[in-house]
């Protein structure tokens, strides 16, 4: 029998003001790649924070690696950074000011990856 895909999307929707529910999302996802899984982690709300070039490097929640450590390992393993248009834009963040590899998208482009995920986990 055929082993299934398996593809994981996180939702985050918390940012740097909250350490712990912004690391943790990260930690699963890592952890998932780990275990050879398809990770997409897609960013709403004030999780939209997280994706400012140089905001991980002020985000630390105890006992938990820092997030500038995860975010850095889940990029070089391939994870996709999916971030929420309407959400950068009430913000007035622009993408040139997003981290290397965050891609603006919209409602469409998460509800399909969320149909197509074995599963979805929101922070």
């Amino acid at each position: 029998m055929a082993e299934l895909n398996k593809k994981l999307v996180l939702m985050v929707t918390h940012g740097p003001e909250d350490p712990e529910l912004s690391t943790i999302p990260f930690v699963m996802a890592t952890t998932a790649q780990a275990s050879d899984a398809d990770v997409l982690m897609g960013f709403q709300g004030n999780g939209v924070m997280l994706m400012i070039n140089g905001m991980a490097d002020h985000v630390a929640a105890s006992g938990f690696p820092p997030l500038k450590d995860l975010m850095k390992a889940y990029a070089e393993s391939g994870g996709k950074m999916y971030v929420c248009g309407p959400c950068v834009g009430s913000r007035k963040i622009e993408q040139r000011e997003l981290v290397q590899g965050a891609a603006i998208v919209g409602a469409a482009t998460f509800v399909a990856e969320c149909l197509a995920a074995t599963n979805v986990l929101v922070y």
